[in-house]
């Protein structure tokens, strides 16, 4: 794809500042394939989303109900969710690590579903900035398809929002974000078509735009069946008349499948026909989302065989059938609790049926982000905002189109509130492009900033000093240790930390990249990961190890403690890395998921030998009993199967995805149990060395005083494995 200026500027906005986007452009513009160079080429941790199978599909991501976790009702401001709505460690690890959120067709995208992606986020991450702090990334076409609102929910939602669509979202409105506009069409080469095209677009369709497009008009029209063509209309009622009549002209046995339905599922909810009749050689389209991955919601297929027992679908690109099962659909329904401002659930009916419909026709709805070589139109009925736009644009070339009903002005619906909000944003677009490179810089300092700050770790361990005193009153020692450690972070790490910001806010853009700066930045890092590991790394090693009766002391104690260990080891392990390798944004960002991941996995055993009394004496039959408590893998022993099938430490961290210093760690508990040979992790040679510095020194100091002293290539691991034997050697002497 050629690079247009839009594309450039899209691109460096994307990944060389913070700034949220919103990326807009007409039909085959290259906004999918943006997306996709997006995908393949950014140094920043990603997801994407959209609001349909389909789209999501297209875009290569997942539905944002479905990643996100959200209920199907609307979304009320200032409302949150309830425990119910639990999210899995995989899926926690991903929100707090990303960088960037990509919304796909957010033109679909309803404001209060916008709000309630940001509710989430908050949760996980910074709660007190827009979206958690995560850069958007919004692609689509405000002239394309419309939110879908309910009649009952746009009442409902009327009384909070003043649009539909998403940028009524009042999250949204509390982010600085920069529209950049696609202005070069790459899907129709003929001048003629696009000048059409735009036209319907803008709403402005002239006489002659609408005798051209006419002329195409073929009520009789039949295509053969391997002419390729795909009719479009506007109702999925006129959609399902058409594959009706289709079916009948089939000459194989019909055969017909009658769906389950327990309790509560309202026929308007069914998301496919009660009554499924299929027969061999109809055109099929998924309706569902396969967890095995051979279909998806949206893909085509034609039956091959069908009996009462069995169902084969041939999708294109395939060499073998898919025999497909039935799928179970829950009615889950969605009440606002007004005194706690939470969002009940509670699954009230399922609808089980094969994930099927008939597809010789779709609706136009179905087919945003898809391009047909041949397509049947029929979109005299349009209801929406874009619609005739999105079905005419989905076409390379006017040949290409058959109409099947005329197209006159009164289809070509256009929103006034779309039109001044894209008037508006072109305005502003054209302010934050010309600040472009100011923007480049203040990203590179903000990184900088993030790198040496320790406030957020502060709060937290403020958070585990209040339950130790809370709860842990008895472990005298203990909770005055953690109160000793706040006030380290208070008045050794954030005062420092602070003079660190105001000295990158007051220097000029040569001095924040200058050589002698960035070697103060390594010097500096190490400095405050040898303070981080003094005061927290034994400490929190004590506390994990503490014994629980009390059901809400362990609630309380896991979650602070899991806040504290996750920030500190994130941030020391990042620390470390900008010591040894230096400062540059791309790498930084890289190092600091890696460092998130690496902590979190960390974490888990920690938190797994906390149970309670009871619960350590649990016989097995038991906890196997209860699935849920069903114990999983020991992370630790996880690395030693491993190594003892002859990998290293670096293999195994990239194996599993953790920093090599998490693998050393993991395969120390096993050099001390005498399980690996002790040399194999600790070079004598090194052994010796620190053995001499910690003989001159002692470890009062702490590691960093001993690191200082011992040569560049020996590490904080290797120390604190030798002070380990020291210590065990001493006890047993």
């Amino acid at each position: 794809m050629d690079i247009d200026s839009g594309t450039r500027q899209a691109w460096d906005f994307v990944e060389h500042t913070g700034k949220s986007i919103f990326l807009t452009g007409k039909a085959g513009t290259g906004k999918t394939t943006f997306l996709r160079s997006l995908k393949a080429h950014s140094h920043k941790r990603m997801v994407v989303v959209a609001p349909t199978g389909v789209a999501a599909i297209n875009a290569g991501g997942v539905t944002i109900h479905s990643f996100f976790q959200l209920p199907l009702s609307p979304y009320l401001p200032n409302t949150t969710f309830d425990n119910r709505f639990s999210y899995s460690k995989e899926k926690r690890k991903i929100m707090r690590t990303i960088d960037m959120l990509v919304i796909d067709e957010i033109s679909m995208v309803r404001s209060d579903v916008l709000d309630a992606v940001d509710n989430v986020l908050r949760r996980f991450r910074e709660h007190d900035k827009p979206f958690g702090g995560v850069q958007l990334v919004m692609i689509g076409d405000l002239h394309q398809l419309t939110p879908v609102t309910r009649p009952d929910e746009e009442v409902l939602l009327k009384q909070y929002y003043d649009t539909p669509y998403f940028f009524g979202s009042h999250a949204l409105k509390n982010v600085d974000y920069v529209t950049i506009e696609l202005r070069h069409v790459y899907r129709q080469q003929d001048e003629d078509f696009l000048k059409i095209l735009n036209d319907v677009r803008d709403g402005h369709v002239t006489t002659d735009d609408l005798n051209a497009l006419n002329s195409r008009y073929n009520p009789t029209f039949r295509p053969n069946a391997d002419d390729g063509y795909i009719r479009l209309t506007t109702h999925n009622r006129k959609a399902d008349d058409y594959n009706r009549h289709e079916l009948q002209a089939l000459t194989t046995k019909m055969y017909t499948f009658d769906a389950q339905i327990e309790k509560d599922f309202p026929e308007y909810d069914y998301p496919t026909d009660y009554r499924l009749t299929l027969r061999t050689g109809a055109q099929v389209m998924f309706l569902k989302n396969d967890p095995k991955g051979r279909y998806y919601n949206g893909r085509i297929g034609r039956v091959t065989y069908v009996d009462e027992n069995m169902i084969l679908v041939l999708c294109p690109g395939d060499e073998k059938a898919i025999e497909v099962e039935r799928e179970t659909w829950e009615n889950t329904k969605y009440k606002l609790n007004e005194e706690s401002k939470q969002i009940e659930s509670e699954v009230v009916g399922s609808f089980v049926q094969y994930p099927l419909r008939l597809a010789w026709a779709i609706t136009i709805h179905k087919s945003q982000g898809l391009t047909f070589d041949h397509a049947i139109i029929d979109a005299q009925m349009s209801f929406a905002s874009g619609q005739v736009y999105v079905a005419l644009s989905r076409c390379k070339t006017l040949a290409g189109m058959v109409l099947a009903s005329p197209i006159n002005a009164s289809a070509i619906i256009n929103d006034d509130r779309v039109t001044d909000y894209v008037a508006a944003q072109d305005a502003a677009a054209q302010k934050s492009i010309e600040r472009l490179p100011q923007l480049k810089e203040e990203y590179y300092r903000h990184l900088l900033v993030e790198l040496f700050s320790f406030r957020p770790l502060t709060i937290a361990e403020s958070g585990l000093d209040r339950v130790m005193q809370e709860f842990f009153y008895g472990k005298t020692a203990l909770a005055a240790l953690h109160h000793s450690a706040l006030l380290d972070m208070q008045t050794k790490i954030v005062p420092v930390a602070e003079k660190w910001t105001t000295m990158i806010g007051s220097m000029t853009s040569e001095q924040v990249h200058a050589t002698n700066f960035l070697d103060r930045v390594k010097r500096s890092a190490a400095y405050f990961a040898g303070q981080l590991t003094d005061i927290f790394e034994d400490l929190l090693r004590r506390t994990g190890q503490l014994e629980v009766s009390n059901k809400m002391a362990k609630k309380r104690l896991d979650n602070a403690y899991s806040d504290v260990h996750d920030m500190w080891l994130s941030k020391r392990i990042l620390l470390d890395d900008i010591a040894r390798n230096g400062f540059s944004p791309q790498d930084y960002l890289k190092m600091k998921q890696e460092a998130i991941l690496s902590a979190m996995s960390e974490n888990e055993p920690s938190k797994k030998s906390r149970g309670s009394a009871t619960r350590g004496r649990q016989s097995t039959a038991t906890a196997t009993a209860k699935g849920d408590n069903k114990p999983k893998p020991d992370t630790k022993l996880a690395s030693f199967d491993l190594y003892k099938q002859g990998k290293t430490i670096n293999e195994i961290a990239s194996e599993r995805n953790l920093k090599p210093q998490t693998i050393f760690n993991h395969l120390a508990f096993y050099a001390l149990r005498g399980e690996i040979p002790m040399e194999t992790l600790l070079p004598p040679a090194h052994r010796a060395t620190i053995e001499k510095v910690i003989a001159k020194t002692g470890t009062d100091d702490g590691t960093k005083a001993i690191k200082s002293l011992c040569p560049p290539e020996i590490s904080y691991e290797e120390i604190r494995l030798v002070i380990t034997l020291m210590k065990d050697s001493k006890s047993q002497a």
